[in-house]
Parts: C-alpha cells; sequence; structure tokens
C-alpha cells in the first residue's frame, strides 16, 4: 500500500504518559489513541525498522517546542510480516481531545534488510535518525470519549532505494538508503477491497486508484498472499481502478497477465467484495 504520515495527541494528555494509573474521572474526560503499522510489499524477504521514539506535534508547526513523546517502547518491526489487513500496535494510550499537526518516527542505526539472495544489508536512513521521518497530519482531531485510531501505510517498494551505483562486491552497508514514503490513514476510513487471484502463484501486486471522490487522487497497494488473497483497508469512499500486475514468471505453457479494473465504487464504512480475478 502506498504511504504518508501518522499520528495524534494533546499537551494536556501527555502528563499522564508515565504510566501511572488514572482514576475513573480522568477517563471520563479523555479520548483514547491507537496507532498501527501496516505495510505493502516490496521484492524483499524482511525490512527492519528500528524504531526508537514515536512523537506528536500539539502546536503550530514552526514551535520547536511543540513535540510530546508517546508512550511508546522501542522495538525492531519487520515490516513485511503486517498485510492484508494485518497491523502492528504502536500506540494504545488516553490523550486530552484537540487537534494534532504533525508526527514523527525517530529511526535507530540498526534498520536492515534481508534481500531475495538471503543478503541482509543496512539501511541507511539520513533524517530519520535525527530530525526523524515527520508526517503530516490533516483534520486529525481526537473526541471525548472516543478511540481514534491512526494507521503508519509504510510503502516498501517506494521507501528503499538502491544507490546507483552499487555493484556485488561492494560494502553491503552502502547499497540501500530508507526514505520512508508513508501513507496516513483514519480511523474514519473504514471501507475497503477484498478479493482473490486466480493462480494465486502469479503472487501479483494490486492497485488501488481512485479516480474520483471528494478528497484529492491517491494510489493505494497490496500484495495477495499464497493463497491468492488480499484486502485493501482504509480507503476514501469514491470511484477506483483497480490494478494487478504479476511479479513472478509463469511456468512454461502459462503466461499471467496484468489486468484492469475500473468504476469500482467504494462506499463509506463497507468492504468491497471483488471475488475472484483471473490474470491467465
Amino acid at each position: 500500500m502506498m504511504f504518508k504520515r501518522l499520528l495524534p495527541l494533546t499537551a494536556i494528555a501527555l502528563l499522564g504518559l508515565a504510566g501511572c494509573s488514572k482514576s475513573s474521572d480522568e477517563n471520563a474526560n479523555t479520548s483514547k489513541l491507537e496507532v498501527r503499522l501496516m505495510d505493502a510489499p516490496g521484492d524483499f524477504r524482511s525490512v527492519v525498522l528500528d524504531v526508537l521514539q514515536v512523537e506528536v506535534h500539539l502546536k503550530d508547526e514552526a514551535d520547536p517546542d511543540g513535540w510530546k513523546k508517546l508512550n511508546f517502547t522501542p522495538r525492531a518491526i519487520n515490516v513485511l510480516e503486517y498485510v492484508n489487513g494485518n497491523s502492528a500496535l504502536l500506540v494504545n494510550d488516553d490523550f486530552a481531545p484537540g487537534d494534532l499537526k504533525e508526527i514523527r518516527l525517530i529511526l535507530g542505526p540498526n534498520s536492515y534488510v534481508i534481500g531475495r539472495d538471503g543478503q541482509q544489508y543496512d539501511l541507511k536512513t539520513p533524517s530519520g535518525q535525527t530530525s526523524g521521518v515527520k508526517l503530516k497530519l490533516e483534520k486529525a482531531t481526537l473526541k471525548l470519549r472516543e478511540t481514534f485510531q491512526l494507521l503508519l501505510d509504510f510503502d516498501v517498494a517506494k521507501s528503499i532505494v538502491e544507490r546507483g551505483n552499487w555493484k556485488p562486491g561492494n560494502d553491503k552497508k552502502e547499497r540501500y538508503l530508507l526514505k520512508p514514503v508513508i501513507r496516513v490513514v483514519a480511523q474514519d476510513l473504514r471501507a475497503g477491497l477484498h478479493g482473490t487471484v486466480n493462480p494465486a502463484a502469479a503472487r501479483p501486486q494490486i492497485l488501488a486508484i481512485r479516480t474520483s471522490g471528494l478528497l484529492a487522487p491517491d494510489t493505494v497497494s497490496t500484495a495477495a498472499d499464497a493463497s491468492g488473497e488480499f484486502r485493501i483497508s482504509g480507503l476514501a469512499a469514491g470511484t477506483y481502478r483497480v490494478e494487478f500486475f504479476p511479479t513472478v514468471t509463469a511456468p512454461a505453457g502459462q503466461t499471467y497477465q496484468n489486468k484492469v479494473l475500473t468504476g469500482i465504487t467504494i462506499v463509506s464504512d463497507q468492504v468491497k467484495e471483488l471475488g475472484t480475478t483471473t490474470l491467465n
């Protein structure tokens, strides 16, 4: 799937992040923030992000004092484990109601990929280890006694860039750069697509491209699993074009073909069932 950036919060709420218990009166005056990470697959065996810290910005972005830490435990996350509707829970905590402006992820030095060749390659993250990976939030508002969920949709294919002058035999640490492309999806976008492909062995990448609707044009991607099933969550209402691109070579005597479905209507809070799409 494709990406942007993620996360909400409010200044008052952060006073309670020390981990102490809260009274029922306090809970009655807060919102709940849930942040999850999901992924669109790329051509790697593993993509591990060394996430050290998650912060949100509560004030004007020019105010350096607006950043607040979220209640997050540093961890290494293999994002390729979270596809087809699965997600990693990063944050689940109580916060004061209000608007959120930005979120940023601080990444450590230990991010890496394991390629199709089985070799491990370090991921250099120039900004992620200093100023952080910053993501703007639009219309991210926590409401009293409601849960607000944000999904960080990490696009592996676009986020990992191979250096053009790298050759086999060169230092493996110099092969890839991490330039995160992250799409932020708010909880109130509950619509989606679901279906299967035949044959499953084609392992296609699937793009859902919004062609009309209230929001700006957007493209979201995923990949079918080993059984041929795929699911794309967090879509805005509108009309979509769905494209299928096989990623493996067909056996002798067979062919895998690209397929395009047009005029797919997505309705708010509903999952559109596409049935089985044949790729040969």
